[in-house]
């Protein structure tokens, strides 16, 4: 690998960001490109209680172990394997298996704040940010959230008006001034998709082979 390209994918919860990653990795070689989701960096609460684990808002920047993660991107960056964290909704904890993680030419950081912290964004060279109407993105976290995390509706509402919608808008909405490129309608937006992808694709031709 004489270079490596990596790229930052950020946006609301539920704003599209999965599907828009999923469209750049079909768009790429087959095992030329790593996702490091910023979600299974979530820090590590051993050490507290159920009841103080289930306290924490984790859609706050102080919720995530920015130091790991980038430790793990340089040594991605650097040609070297990672053993990347795994993380339970249900438990609001790590759990102990993690997942080997071998270096790729293209290298996609994805998740809510990816665009928040200067020494992340400064190690990428595209940031995307992908956009969605507000009352889409609660209509997917409802979804999300009841069928995968067991939730209730009721659960879901509240904490979107206590923690996500305050928070969305205090760390997440601020970050996409530093987005080289804004993904409107998030992953419902086919055509704005595909021409990211082609780019995506002439910005990785130095570092895949095709």
């Amino acid at each position: 690998m004489d270079k490596i390209t990596i790229i930052g994918i950020a946006g609301g919860t539920g704003s599209g960001k999965t599907t828009v990653v999923a469209r750049i990795v079909e768009a790429l070689p087959k095992d030329s490109v790593v996702v490091v989701p910023l979600d299974s960096y979530y820090n590590d609460t051993s050490e507290m209680t159920a009841e103080a684990r289930r306290a924490i808002n984790f859609d706050h920047p102080n919720a995530f172990d920015w130091k790991l993660l980038i430790k793990h991107i340089n040594e991605l960056r650097n040609g070297r394997a990672v053993e990347q964290p795994t993380y339970s909704y249900i438990l609001s904890n790590r759990l102990p298996e993690t997942i080997h993680v071998e270096p790729r030419p293209v290298i996609i950081i994805e998740g809510i704040m990816v665009l928040l912290d200067k020494r992340v964004r400064d190690m990428m060279d595209l940031k995307i940010y992908v956009d969605c109407d507000s009352d889409e993105r609660l209509i997917r976290n409802i979804k999300r959230d009841t069928i995968d995390r067991g939730r209730t509706v009721t659960m879901v509402m509240d904490r979107y008006q206590k923690i996500l919608k305050p928070m969305h808008e205090q760390f997440i909405a601020p970050t996409k001034r530093y987005a080289d490129l804004i993904i409107p309608e998030g992953g419902n937006n086919t055509k704005g998709i595909k021409i990211l992808c082609e780019y995506v694709k002439s910005l990785t031709k130095e570092s895949v082979k095709y």
